[in-house]
């Protein structure tokens, strides 16, 4: 290989895998709005989120933060990679949950079987989403890191039911936190492993089977291109 094409070849490589997933994160994220617009309780996370604000003197989304934080940590501890979709993961999400919510294109709703169904949908297209931005092979993010280092290591069970244990354990914190569970929140913690169980299924995708890029492999191969492309001592 010619010395530049080297480095060319490692940023094409990166940008292709940063553009998939960074698609399958808005796709992600518009599952995560249809949920929000079902209007029928929070997720177990967002529950954890409320029950640590009320229990501090800190707000919403800086609860949201330490847990997110509190939560990569266990996944450094647990030997799962944090690398470029860990960063698109915090960047993407928050600005496309903006984004639909600025755009208003699905109604809140207030009937139950329309609410239902929206929740389903939702779960449905959150994990399409999942599965198109864990496949780039970049990293997850933190929650999604947590599940997967998990599945490593119950290789018996399925991926959505561990889902169901680490959201039920979720569930009973932020209860414990004294946050009431809504009727959405439990059917989350069951539904979101069964639909994942199917979507993976469908997409012929095991999670556990994907080898992630860290951000120490992924500065190793950036500086490997780069000493290629320099050019031979004379």
């Amino acid at each position: 290989m010619h010395p530049s094409s080297s480095l060319s070849a490692f940023f094409q490589d990166r940008g292709l895998r940063s553009v998939a997933a960074t698609a399958g994160l808005v796709v992600y994220s518009f599952g995560t709005y249809l949920q929000m617009q079902a209007n029928i309780g929070l997720s177990p996370w967002n529950a954890l989120n409320l029950g640590l604000s009320n229990h501090t003197a800190i707000s919403y989304g800086t609860a949201s933060i330490a847990i997110s934080l509190a939560v990569v940590v266990l996944d450094l501890l647990l030997r799962e990679p944090i690398g470029l979709g860990t960063i698109l993961d915090a960047l993407v999400v928050g600005w496309a949950m903006d984004l639909f919510l600025w755009m208003d294109c699905v109604p809140l709703q207030t009937a139950l079987l329309p609410q239902l169904l929206l929740l389903l949908a939702g779960l449905v297209v959150m994990c399409v989403g999942a599965v198109l931005y864990m496949r780039p092979g970049l990293s997850c993010g933190p929650r999604d890191a947590m599940l997967v280092a998990l599945g490593r290591r119950l290789p018996r069970f399925s991926i959505g039911s561990i889902n169901i244990v680490l959201l039920g354990a979720v569930l009973a914190a932020s209860v414990g936190l004294g946050v009431p569970p809504g009727i959405g929140t439990a059917i989350t913690v069951f539904g979101t492993g069964i639909v994942m169980d199917l979507v993976f299924h469908c997409m012929h995708f095991e999670p556990r089977q994907v080898e992630h890029e860290g951000l120490s492999q992924t500065w190793h191969a950036f500086l490997q291109a780069r000493g290629t492309a320099r050019p031979a001592a004379h």
